[in-house]
């Protein structure tokens, strides 16, 4: 879920996920994990879907990855992003476990527009990297990452 002050939304912060956050915020990306069991888990809850333990740590990921899906909206659905379209969003699953998969949109450069990256440069599986960048509006900011296409 998603909240909204000037159009552009906002995750949600709920107690779960406030790590996630926070982490962000200091440029880090870090997956919950079963303190127990050591397995990964996104996104983030109060039990291990895998053992049932509630034990949980949070994790420093390397913060590479590969587009597992992507799409290029048109015309965008909130007028927010209207000058920024059309733009991309991906799925990348991380390095550390395909199975981890978060959502965010690729950019040329830490805090460039959504549009920075040319869609014909998409490719399922194209290696990409995580970068932050601080949204705001109104009183509101959070620190989402975002994702660079790597060479490597």
């Amino acid at each position: 879920m998603t909240g909204s002050v000037t159009g552009v939304l906002f995750p949600v912060v709920d107690e779960d996920g406030a790590p996630f956050w926070e982490y962000a915020s200091r440029g880090e990306l870090r997956v919950q994990a079963c303190a127990d069991c050591e397995r990964l888990r996104f996104p983030p809850r109060p039990c291990c879907p895998h053992c049932q333990s509630f034990e949980s740590e949070w994790r420093r990921m390397s913060g590479r990855g590969r587009i597992w899906s992507y799409v290029v909206a048109h015309p965008p659905l909130l007028p927010a992003y209207a000058a920024q379209a059309p733009y991309n969003a991906i799925v990348v699953e991380l390095a550390e476990d395909p199975l981890i998969r978060l959502v965010g949109n690729p950019v040329s450069a830490p805090n460039a527009p959504l549009n920075s990256v040319d869609p014909g440069r998409l490719r399922i599986g194209a290696p990409v990297r995580a970068v932050f960048t601080e949204l705001s509006g109104g009183a509101e900011s959070v620190t989402v990452p975002q994702w660079l296409l790597d060479r490597a």
